[in-house]
């Protein structure tokens, strides 16, 4: 009687075990992969801040640099393709276009001491650097989740729980900032 019952504690731990490790793996990558959906919403309502910001800071500019054409341009169309960019792929490679279009209207603006000095430009470019803040707090929670659920799949036995799901790795979200001439102080200059 007790070597039966031995082999049935045995065979309950052979079973329930395994079962046990890939139900509870499977569950911990789940609310990973909903940590990682979570972060990367609140990066896009930041960009979207942003976005929104974008056509009053290119009329300022665009009225005292009225024959800088190519560089309205350039933001207008980085602009539409964030705005309209499907996938989360699509969408980091279109604000990263962004950004780098953001900049050379900043350095643009840093050519006219008269614009420098508008508290209009001002304004929009202080609310563009809290703007860019939230977006680096946000990618950076962002990136830690992707970071944790992405070295989860790795391991064992989530490499194998993964496999089985389909589940794949997530790419960091990197816009390329170059935020020097975004976050330098105006100097007004008399």
């Amino acid at each position: 009687m007790s070597i039966l019952i031995g082999l049935l504690v045995v065979v309950a731990l052979t079973i329930f075990v395994p079962v046990f490790l890939v139900i509870s793996t499977q569950n911990r990558l789940v609310a990973l992969d909903q940590r990682c959906d979570t972060a990367y919403a609140d990066i896009d309502v930041h960009l979207k801040h942003r976005q929104n910001l974008i056509p009053s800071l290119v009329e300022t500019v665009r009225g005292f640099a009225n024959h800088e054409s190519s560089v309205f341009l350039g933001i207008t169309q980085a602009r539409a393709e964030a705005l309209s960019a499907a996938t989360p792929a699509k969408r980091m490679k279109a604000e990263k276009e962004l950004t780098q279009n953001i900049t050379a209207l900043i350095a643009l603006a840093e050519r006219y001491p008269e614009l420098r000095a508008s508290s209009h430009f001002t304004e929009l470019r202080r609310e563009l650097v809290d703007a860019e803040n939230r977006i680096t707090a946000s990618r950076r929670f962002y990136n830690l989740a992707v970071g944790e659920y992405d070295a989860t799949l790795r391991q064992f036995p989530g490499n194998i729980v993964a496999r089985s799901r389909g589940l794949n790795v997530r790419m960091p979200f990197d816009l390329g900032i170059e935020r020097v001439l975004i976050d330098e102080p105006i100097a007004i200059k008399f």
